[in-house]
């Protein structure tokens, strides 16, 4: 099966998985037909709005219906009904005006009441900043030094049916987003690319990520547990391999994890540092080079460098793999803008950067001897 082809079986697969999303429901039936009450304060005003509108709108289809029939069945030609002769009504048209102005009134209250709550981001107690990226998520905590990339968890095996699918089949990823219960989150939503659309159904919140655009939207989560969807725009070829992943974890249990964060970031930074003090070797350089292309670049430039005609650029013997450092540098750290090469310098550690660079100039025959380090990278970051 193709790439677009098992795009196309993953959404339709993901979707029907919806209906089990909430992993601290166990009755909830997977082809469930209606809208769930979802685990907040507004997932359960949007759910009773919506049994309130399907309320009215059977009400309505049983009196038409029924008006309609009994006029069939009991004012029939073969009853010999006479079909009554009238040009027009003032009545009637005024029935029919102000009943629906009426029922449309009845509904706009309920219903702009809820719309105002959806909107209402104001005084959070947790901002996270969530950035959709072909074709993975980004999570930025405002108030905290804590940020990650979520990337989809199910293995390619299960997509190929060469494993059996698991219970979570296209609903894994490796860094779900973390989020105390009881307390407003509001989340910020934006795009590095094209456009993305969060979406968690049991918090109702389903926010486009735009680029250059930035749309609210807001959670209160009363259950902890953990929380599943998508990206719901379609986005490119990979979009039905960009699930969402959130845990709700206790007040507690969340500030515990936000301080194990910050101290794993912290440690990150002191190692990088660490390293731009350092010369890796050739040796070491092709080896980590190699490990990240496989898993980053040669999806598109494909393993042997030779990339794809007319869609993606060949690596072997391209120009800039021979001849520009700075500007192969400068293309894998901030991507190229209308094009699929997105950036990766949020992605990548500066010593993966230079080690992916290197090889990518003396693989497949490139072998120009450059050895980029680290610290060249962080130069050029900083634009010394």
């Amino acid at each position: 099966m193709n790439k677009i082809g098992s795009s196309a079986l993953a959404l339709v697969t993901s979707c029907l998985a919806f209906a089990t999303s909430a992993e601290t429901s166990s009755t909830v039936d997977q082809y469930q037909l209606n809208l769930r009450k979802g685990v907040s304060d507004i997932s359960e005003q949007v759910y009773d709005l919506h049994m309130l509108m399907f309320i009215i709108c059977v009400v309505i289809g049983v009196l038409v219906f029924s008006v309609m029939f009994y006029s069939m069945i009991f004012h029939r030609k073969s009853r010999g009904a006479k079909p009554a002769n009238f040009h027009e009504s003032v009545k009637v048209e005024i029935a029919w005006t102000v009943i629906p102005f009426i029922i449309l009134v009845v509904m706009a209250f309920p219903a702009a009441k809820t719309l105002i709550a959806m909107e209402d981001t104001s005084e959070p107690d947790v901002t996270v900043l969530v950035t959709g990226s072909q074709w993975k998520w980004h999570y930025k905590y405002m108030e905290n030094d804590v940020e990650f990339f979520s990337v989809m968890a199910t293995q390619p095996e299960q997509i190929s049916n060469k494993f059996e699918k698991g219970k979570n089949y296209l609903l894994e990823v490796d860094r779900p987003l973390v989020i105390p219960t009881d307390k407003k989150v509001r989340f910020l939503v934006t795009s590095d690319d094209v456009i993305h659309s969060w979406w968690v159904p049991d918090f109702a919140v389903k926010k486009d990520a735009n680029p250059g655009f930035i749309n609210e939207a807001w959670t209160k989560v009363n259950e902890p547990g953990i929380y599943r969807g998508q990206c719901a725009e379609l986005c490119g070829k990979d979009h039905g391999f960009m699930p969402v992943v959130v845990i709700a974890k206790e007040p507690a249990a969340y500030e515990a994890w936000i301080s194990e964060q910050q101290e794993m970031q912290r440690k990150a930074k002191e190692e990088e540092q660490r390293l731009l003090a350092m010369n890796m070797s050739m040796e070491e350089l092709m080896s980590t080079g190699e490990r990240v292309y496989l898993s980053a670049c040669a999806a598109c430039h494909q393993p042997n460098g030779m990339g794809l005609p007319g869609a993606f650029p060949a690596l072997a013997g391209s120009d800039m793999a021979l001849n520009d450092i700075p500007g192969h540098i400068d293309i894998v750290i901030n991507g190229k803008s209308g094009t699929s090469m997105q950036a990766f310098g949020k992605q990548l550690t500066m010593s993966e950067i230079a080690a992916v660079v290197t090889y990518e100039r003396n693989a497949w025959g490139n072998n120009t001897g450059d050895m980029i380090q680290a610290k060249d990278v962080n130069a050029l970051m900083n634009g010394q």
